[in-house]
């Protein structure tokens, strides 16, 4: 009677802890804490977005400007605010993946037009340009701290999601794992070229 009563306890402890650790809770949490950040980065993409035509249209009232990075830029823009920035994004990989080329790309664009600009005296001049780059870097130091955010509230749920015992929650539960930002291709991406003024620009 001994032994069933502590093969009772035992297994009561081991239900109860299984019960405790199953990590159902954590999951609701960093769920929301995922969905959370996210929204935050695609808040700081649009306000870049969103400066963007007034840059351009500063940029465009100095004369013999480059048409082709301008060009870039607009077309940049176009391309990152067509994907449909939703936070169900996170859980489609391959339109996540389309999203971040997008704002890397759009990313890399303004970088090589804020390189070009210093070429110019009367833009640096330029009290309304100058009002719309402070704003346009305090947004790029945002869109980083997001990002910075999203990615850890990422690495959580994803060690969650493919620990034991709690990947048999998300197995049973479908929380699938979700996609992290890749730092490191925006980084490539947003690398300036060399300009070289002695060639004549293209029509």
């Amino acid at each position: 009677m001994l032994l069933w009563t502590w093969t009772q306890r035992l297994l009561a402890i081991t239900v109860f802890a299984a019960l405790t650790g199953c990590g159902y809770n954590d999951f609701q949490k960093l769920d929301e804490d995922v969905k959370a950040s996210w929204s935050e980065v695609l808040n700081q993409y649009q306000r870049r977005a969103d400066l963007v035509p007034n840059l351009v249209s500063t940029v465009k009232g100095e004369a013999n400007f480059e048409q082709e990075t301008l060009t870039k830029v607009v077309e940049a823009r176009s391309r990152a605010t067509a994907i449909q920035a939703t936070p169900e994004l996170i859980n489609n990989p391959e339109a996540f993946k389309k999203f971040q080329a997008a704002q890397g790309e759009l990313s890399g664009a303004l970088s090589r037009l804020l390189v070009v600009t210093e070429n110019y005296p009367n833009l640096k001049a330029n009290q309304g340009f100058q009002d719309l780059r402070v704003q346009l870097e305090g947004t790029e130091n945002r869109i980083t701290v997001a990002r910075n955010r999203y990615i850890k509230t990422v690495q959580d749920y994803n060690v969650l999601a493919r620990s034991f015992p709690t990947n048999l929650t998300a197995m049973v539960f479908h929380y699938e794992v979700k996609p992290s930002l890749t730092v490191a291709n925006e980084a490539q991406i947003s690398q300036p070229p060399a300009v070289n003024f002695d060639k004549p620009t293209a029509k």
